[in-house]
Order: C-alpha cells, then sequence, then structure tokens
C-alpha cells in the first residue's frame, strides 16, 4: 500500500522531524548531562572536628540553660500569683466584687452590687477584668480602703474614681470606683469579623 502524501503533510513532517532533531542536538550536543565525579575533600577532618569541638561547647551549656529556665519559670510563677484564677470572664468579675466588699466591709463601707463590668485584652497574654461600683463614705474612710486594696495579693488597679461632696451633715462623699483585675488570656472573648 503506498502512501500518498500532500504537500501539507509532507510540510508537517519536515517541521515534526526538524524539531526532533533540534531537541536531540539540544539534549546531547548542548547541554550535557554528565555527573561530576565524587571527589572526597582533603580537609574533612580537622572540619568534622572543628564541628565536633562546638557541638560539646553547645552540649555543655544545655544544663546552665535549664537552670536559668527553670529560675525564670519561678518567677513568672510568683509574678502571676496575683493574676484572678477564675475559669470564665463572669467568675473572675465576681472574685472581683468580692474583694471590693471584703475590703470594704472591713473599713465600714457598704459597697453593695456593679454598674459597669467589662473584660478587655491586656497586650497580648493577659486579660483585663473591670468593675465599677458606687458607695458613699467619709473621706478617712475612702484613704484607708483604697490603701487596703493595694495591700491586697491580687494585681489590682484603679481605672477610674469619681468622688463628689455629700449634703449630710457627716460630710460623707458619694464615689464612683472602677477596679480592674488581670486574668489570663483565654477568659477574653475574640471578636470575630473586621475590627472598625
Amino acid at each position: 500500500m503506498t502512501l500518498a502524501l500532500g504537500a501539507i503533510d509532507r510540510r508537517t513532517v519536515g517541521i515534526l522531524a526538524g524539531g526532533v532533531l533540534a531537541v536531540l542536538i539540544l539534549r546531547f550536543g548542548v547541554y550535557r548531562d554528565t555527573p561530576a565525579p565524587v571527589v572526597a575533600p582533603a580537609d574533612s577532618v580537622p572540619i568534622a572536628e572543628h564541628r565536633l569541638e562546638r557541638l560539646r561547647v553547645l552540649a555543655a551549656t544545655v544544663p546552665g540553660k535549664e537552670t536559668v529556665l527553670k529560675q525564670v519559670a519561678a518567677e513568672l510563677a510568683s509574678r502571676e500569683s496575683g493574676i484572678l484564677k477564675a475559669d470564665t470572664a463572669a467568675q473572675a468579675q465576681a472574685q472581683l466584687i468580692d474583694v471590693i466588699r471584703r475590703v470594704a466591709m472591713t473599713n465600714g463601707i457598704d459597697a453593695r452590687g456593679a454598674e459597669e463590668m467589662r473584660v478587655r485584652p491586656l497586650a497580648n497574654d493577659y486579660g483585663e477584668v473591670s468593675v465599677a461600683v458606687t458607695f458613699s463614705c467619709a473621706i478617712e474612710q475612702l484613704v484607708n480602703f483604697m490603701a487596703a486594696l493595694a495591700n491586697e495579693p491580687q494585681i489590682l488597679a484603679t481605672n477610674q474614681i469619681n468622688i463628689s461632696g455629700g449634703s449630710d451633715k457627716k460630710k460623707n462623699v458619694q464615689v464612683r470606683l472602677g477596679l480592674s483585675g488581670v486574668v489570663d488570656k483565654k477568659l477574653v472573648p475574640t471578636r470575630k469579623g473586621p475590627a472598625f
């Protein structure tokens, strides 16, 4: 059987043969893939000894680093002992209210209820719970109350205090106190969505 090739088929076969020839020339003529011979480095023993010495020095520093790590962990635990321990933000706020009531009661102040409660992030690793309470007392009681709050073992801070004069004969003042405590970051609710 004879094949009759048309002018277009002959041209296509010619182009295809030229392409295959160009690929073969490039593959075997221009880009030779001969692997380089493997030669052992002449100075590998001194380099290996230097690496071994460096590893020995690093290994000798490990016990010292472990000791420093233990000291830092103990110091962090002692500093974090003032963090309010709670499973939820509401429990932390309840602990904060209990501290306010207990300290107020020891100073003869009636501080019941909370007006405002907030939870927000504090730096990258902690959160802050805030409680605002309103009460009336004598100015000496307020000074003693604030000094007693400063002596509490928890990490507490006054973030707001408004004092206004009273109109009674005892010269009591009206106080609105905002107190904050530090909590673990896991108690801070995460915001979802875009921040505005």
